[in-house]
């Protein structure tokens, strides 16, 4: 593992020309720009009609409801009615947390038969550019990529970007959970890849999924690809702020609450996804055990102690990740704060050996891989730590795979 200088000197002098650039951005394209996000129309319309909806006479209870409540509503249901509401409001059933998980991925699939549907369709309009035509057909192609026999679809949402989840395993049955939260440049299109599989949310997902099944064979395991936020696009503006975090993160504590069983929780979160968990954190259930950091830009904190979170805090960099580099500090809303693998912020520091760069952390055969699938199933007595880091095993002494309730 690399040492890092993290004097202030060092980082407010490195930090000059990037945050030069941010300015020369805000000062062309305004800060409005990081506010033009459109409510998800699709999703809306399908909320508002079940908010105006009915069963049996009964008025469909408020879909913003705590998961609590509307678990009791679905409870109440025979399963042809669950079915028949599905099939009624799929967007709004298959993105509600509080309903039953099979009846989401069920939704799901109706809501993605019917975008694709509308992307056929666009594929030959007439009064859409070749562009156009070309872009609803690769949305089409990852449609139908989705609809694919055993595919368990949790979130699913076509507007703009798009914003996408897919579980691997029982998530209803799982001992452990781990939900792994991407960074920039995620949206439905790069949601998986062909080439470069392992540094696609589905690849990152599959990859820690077959690992912890490795690490602990009889440990019934559930790992949630989860790209249901809208990431920033490139390393502009939106990277540089902690706007598209602070939305994430509502999102993703939601899901975290709404989480079936009591099993424990970890998180593994690369790249700007860092910095959604950095945000997120200090709102998470008392379940979620363990928050881990690959390639962080920093999780908008001074030190881990002050993330609001009972939950462990690991962190990891590989040595040839370029993103040591960015300015490690937080000023006027610019940067993410410390670097989470330097001693001072008091994260336990895992070994990235093999890693290669930014995005290869989920690589099979990796250090990093295997370290964060023995965090996923809470064997933390086979975690390779950083040599210089002396708070990494701290406290670990007596850990089980039961993890807290």
């Amino acid at each position: 593992m690399t040492s890092f200088d993290t004097s202030p000197k060092f980082d407010v002098w490195r930090a000059l020309p990037a945050l030069a650039v941010v300015f020369v951005m805000l000062a062309t394209t305004g800060w409005t720009a990081m506010r033009s996000h459109r409510e998800s129309t699709a999703l809306q319309a399908s909320l508002s009609q079940w908010e105006h909806g009915s069963t049996h006479g009964r008025h469909l209870p408020d879909p913003g409801s705590g998961p609590a409540s509307l678990g009791r509503f679905f409870a109440s249901l025979t399963p042809h009615e669950r079915d028949r509401l599905a099939h009624r409001y799929p967007l709004a059933v298959g993105n509600m947390n509080g309903a039953p998980v099979p009846l989401r991925y069920r939704a799901n699939r109706v809501a993605l038969k019917q975008a694709r549907a509308v992307e056929r369709k666009r594929m030959h309009d007439s009064r859409l550019s070749s562009a156009g035509q070309q872009d609803a057909g690769r949305r089409m192609q990852r449609y139908t990529s989705l609809l694919s026999p055993g595919r368990h679809i949790l979130a699913f949402d076509p507007e703009g970007s798009g914003r996408v989840a897919e579980v691997f395993g029982d998530l209803d049955r799982a001992q452990r959970v781990s939900v792994v939260v991407p960074g920039v440049d995620t949206d439905l299109l790069t949601f998986q890849r062909t080439y470069r599989r392992y540094t696609a949310p589905v690849g990152m997902a599959k990859a820690l999924y077959t690992a912890e099944r490795t690490a602990s064979p009889t440990t019934g395991t559930a790992v949630i690809a989860w790209a249901d936020y809208t990431a920033p696009d490139g390393l502009g503006v939106d990277a540089a702020t902690g706007l598209r975090a602070e939305e994430g993160a509502v999102r993703l504590n939601a899901l975290l609450r709404a989480l079936p069983g009591r099993a424990p929780v970890s998180m593994f979160c690369h790249s700007y996804g860092s910095v959604v968990c950095g945000v997120a954190a200090h709102g998470m259930p008392g379940r979620v055990t363990d928050i881990a950091v690959a390639a962080s830009p920093g999780m908008r904190v001074a030190a881990a102690g002050r993330l609001g979170t009972t939950a462990r805090v690991w962190a990891m960099r590989d040595a040839t990740d370029w993103v040591q580099d960015v300015p490690y500090l937080e000023l006027g809303g610019l940067g993410h704060g410390a670097d989470p693998v330097s001693a001072g912020f008091g994260a336990r520091v895992l070994s990235a050996r093999d890693a290669q760069g930014h995005s290869g952390y989920f690589q099979p055969g990796t250090d990093s891989l295997r370290n964060l699938a023995e965090i996923g199933v809470g064997a933390y007595d086979g975690v390779t730590c950083a040599q210089e880091n002396d708070v990494c095993r701290s406290g670990l002494s007596g850990t089980t795979t039961a993890g807290r309730a």
